[in-house]
């Protein structure tokens, strides 16, 4: 059950923060949109791959699942903040 959970953590989780990656970066990054998109897209693959190791090296299963969710609300946050909702 545990090696499920981790799949799942790196394939469900990973995808989520490379997504909220690509998202964010492709918003703040200080080029043209369509350079921005193109540059955060592949930058995302390194961030997906990274995302994949950490739910198998990570101590526990709870804890992969944390951090990826710790992660994921991060990039969840500066996402919002590009999008210009400032508090």
């Amino acid at each position: 059950m545990g090696i499920a959970l981790r799949v799942l953590a790196g394939a469900g989780g990973g995808y989520a923060v490379a997504a909220l990656f690509t998202a964010a970066l492709s918003l703040g990054l200080p080029m043209p949109r369509a350079e921005a998109v193109l540059t955060a897209t592949m930058a995302s693959f390194a961030v997906y791959a990274a995302a994949i190791v950490w739910a198998f090296a990570a101590p526990g299963v709870l804890r992969a699942w944390a951090g990826l969710a710790a992660v994921a609300a991060a990039l969840a946050l500066v996402l919002f903040l590009l999008q210009g909702h400032l508090p």
